[in-house]
């Protein structure tokens, strides 16, 4: 299969790391790997923001830099719902709203895609030490993608998956959310913090690299050496097990 990677803005500026797992890992699943040069942001900062014109810009683009593609695979739960919204955004403009429908039908949330339409969950991944997983609202409540991180975690071997107290509730960035309301976030990140560490995990894992920020920094600001890693690092094969 023919896969287009969706790499993101924040892997793609931050995260190079998660890019490279994730190609390589599809890679070992037998798909062949391409990257649409004109990709840039989904639009989803203007959008979540309320400048919903401005953000048909970017969706736009976006439509067209993956219209030829087969498949389009993205390392973030959060992103790809964006794609699911285009069709959305264009519901007044028929020539668009079907261009964006094809895009929205044809995009997966990396681990949603190996599980759901590769039909795999073990991918011959190792690692000792226990790992807790954050779900993020944007890959749960709205992708609706709940079960594949765990499965694919499931078949890692030496790796016990404990569940994180309160999973459900929000790591407090919310994109913009996180710098309009500051105060609150870091409340709510503290919150997820206190979990996390009350799981007694030596990994806290996620599938989108702005929660994992959000959570990684206040981890670190309180001294606690919980590694955060992107799930696709630890199916990859390129994390290192912690030491005691």
């Amino acid at each position: 299969m023919k896969v287009s990677l969706f790499s993101t803005c924040l892997v793609d500026v931050f995260e190079k790391k998660v890019g490279i797992a994730s190609v390589e890992l599809l890679e070992k699943l037998g798909c062949e790997i391409d990257f649409p040069a004109a990709q840039v942001c989904c639009g989803q900062p203007a959008y979540n923001s309320g400048y919903v014109q401005e953000s048909k810009k970017a969706a736009k683009n976006m439509i067209k830099a993956f219209e030829k593609s087969e498949v389009v695979v993205g390392p973030s739960g959060s992103c790809i719902t964006m794609f699911k919204h285009y069709p959305a955004l264009f519901e007044d403009d028929a020539a668009w709203h079907e261009r964006a429908q094809k895009l929205a039908d044809k995009s997966y949330e990396i681990t949603q895609f190996i599980v759901d339409v590769l039909g795999v969950t073990d991918v011959g991944a190792k690692l000792t030490g226990k790992a807790t997983i954050h779900p993020s609202c944007h890959m749960t409540r709205l992708l609706g993608n709940v079960t594949a991180p765990g499965a694919l975690l499931a078949e890692v071997e030496g790796l016990e998956v404990i569940e994180l107290p309160h999973y459900y509730n929000c790591c407090g960035f919310g994109g913009t959310f996180a710098v309009k309301m500051n105060d609150v976030s870091g409340e709510m990140v503290d919150e997820k913090v206190d979990c996390i560490l009350a799981s007694g995990a030596d990994y806290l894992v996620g599938g989108d690299s702005s929660c994992l920020m959000n959570i990684e920094g206040r981890l670190k600001r309180r001294g606690a050496d919980v590694k955060v890693v992107h799930i696709v690092e630890i199916l990859n094969n390129q994390v290192e097990a912690v030491t005691s």
